[in-house]
């Protein structure tokens, strides 16, 4: 259960620096900062240190999760587990809270949300 439950948890970690780059790499590219809902080349440079600045909390929960798994596999397991499990809750709840900062924010929560939180419950499984 715990190979099965890696798998969700590093492709969890994958969407999130997928979702890095998009903030903190890629935010000026019109592609990008149409998929996040903003009018404009403008708004687009308005709002590209706070864009860059959250990128790096994506990052930051990817790398977690990954040291996670490196430490569960390879010891200390207890460790390992502490980083996932907070890893992919932190990944769970950002996208809870991503449901409460504006309308249309649903689809893109659950797609933030869906693989870390499989990942956590079987993980606690495992």
């Amino acid at each position: 259960m715990a190979t099965v439950a890696s798998v969700f948890i590093a492709l969890a970690a994958v969407l999130h620096v997928y979702i890095f780059l998009m903030e903190s790499a890629w935010w000026t590219r019109p592609k990008t900062w149409q998929r996040f809902g903003l009018a404009s080349q403008t708004e687009a440079e308005t709002t590209r240190v706070l864009a860059y600045n959250q990128g790096f909390y994506n990052l930051f929960l990817a790398v977690g999760a990954v040291i996670g798994l490196f430490l569960y596999f390879g010891g200390p397991e207890e460790a390992g587990a502490a980083l996932i499990l907070f890893s992919t809750a932190s990944m769970f709840v950002a996208a809870i809270i991503l449901t409460t900062s504006g309308p249309g924010r649903v689809r893109s929560a659950l797609t933030q949300g869906t693989l870390p939180l499989i990942g956590f419950i079987l993980f606690l499984f495992a």
